[in-house]
Order: structure tokens, then C-alpha cells, then sequence
């Protein structure tokens, strides 16, 4: 399993559209080959700041699959206007828990 982590900068004032853009684009991830679940959380200290965790079979699931779908192109009109900066995403795999 491949954890992607990305920090989403909402522009201040957008977050209440922002939120309701991503209800809409969740449906489109979760229908993607090698989806398994993603948490969307909002930062306490800085309410413009997301956490975007989402879980992946594997690595190109995400890179390769998601990212070269024409459902991609759908997740990046309703949701790439709303970051400043541009959010970096990165990869994780676990190496222990508890």
C-alpha cells in the first residue's frame, strides 16, 4: 500500500468552495484502478491548509493511472484553481505502526 500525502494551500476565503468542489471530486478518485480510501482533513491553526491523505494499491496506480485518465483532467478543473502555491504531493510506504 502507497500512501500520498499532500498539503492543499486554499486560497484564504475559498475554503467553504473548495470543500464542496472536493465532495464532487472524491467520486471521480474513488472509481480509479487501485483506489482504496482517502481522508481529507482541515488544519486547525491555518483553516486555509488541507491534509489530503489518499491510499493506493500501488505507486503507478496514482502517477501513471490516475494522473494519465481523461477522469484526471476532471479532478484538475475542479479542483487545481483553488491552491496558491501549488500543493506538493509525495509518496509514502509504510515501514511500522502500532
Amino acid at each position: 500500500m502507497i500512501l500520498e500525502h499532500a498539503l492543499l494551500p486554499v486560497k484564504p476565503g475559498e475554503e467553504a468552495d473548495f470543500e464542496s468542489a472536493f465532495a464532487e471530486a472524491k467520486a471521480i478518485i474513488a472509481t480509479m484502478p487501485g483506489f482504496l480510501r482517502l481522508t481529507l482533513s482541515r488544519c486547525l491553526e491555518h483553516p486555509n491548509t488541507y491534509l489530503l491523505l489518499v491510499e493506493w494499491d500501488r505507486l503507478v496506480d496514482h502517477t501513471e493511472g490516475f494522473r494519465g485518465s481523461p477522469q484526471y483532467q476532471e479532478w484538475r478543473r475542479l479542483l487545481h484553481s483553488f491552491y496558491e502555491p501549488f500543493p506538493v504531493v509525495e509518496h509514502y510506504e509504510q515501514v511500522h505502526s502500532a
